[in-house]
């Protein structure tokens, strides 16, 4: 009995010690009508540069939404620079008339990869990245909300 509780004991501290940090905020979109003025922003602070991270966009939506895809443009600023950049990504959320996201009943969320290799950060402190939709449809319905994922991944 005492190896037993001596193993699960282990087991405990050993998933402690393997818990991945991470950040994830998600802003709900008014109405479920992505206006394309609409750009949410999302403040998150690095503390540790030597780490890489894999970032993830998030979009939820209802099966109502008509595309197989979205195209967003992320406006990311870093503190101690000026300039902000930009990317344009065009982004699967269905395969063959299926979505490639998590589902219940008829809301569906994916959780999406946006760079093949992490992401390591070069200044401390608070940077900001803004989503905008890029797709033709003004206001694009059924979108309910969208956000970033960070996860840091151990040394």
């Amino acid at each position: 009995m005492k190896k037993l509780s001596f193993i699960l004991f282990a087991l405990l501290l050993l998933n402690g010690c393997l818990q991945q940090e991470l950040f994830e905020k998600n802003i709900e979109i008014p109405e479920f009508q992505w206006k394309p003025n609409f750009s949410p922003e999302i403040n998150f602070t690095i503390t540790d540069t030597a780490s890489a991270y894999r970032i993830f966009f998030i979009i939820r939506h209802s099966n109502a939404y008509k595309y197989n895809n979205v195209w967003i443009k992320l406006s990311s600023a870093a503190p101690g620079e000026k300039n902000i950049q930009t990317q344009q990504f065009d982004l699967p959320l269905a395969s063959s008339n299926k979505w490639l996201g998590t589902g219940m009943d008829d809301i569906f969320e994916h959780r999406i990869l946006l760079y093949n290799e992490p992401v390591k950060f070069k200044n401390f402190g608070k940077y900001s990245i803004s989503i905008t939709h890029m797709m033709r449809d003004n206001p694009l319905l059924y979108v309910m909300n969208v956000g970033i994922r960070l996860e840091k991944i151990p040394r």
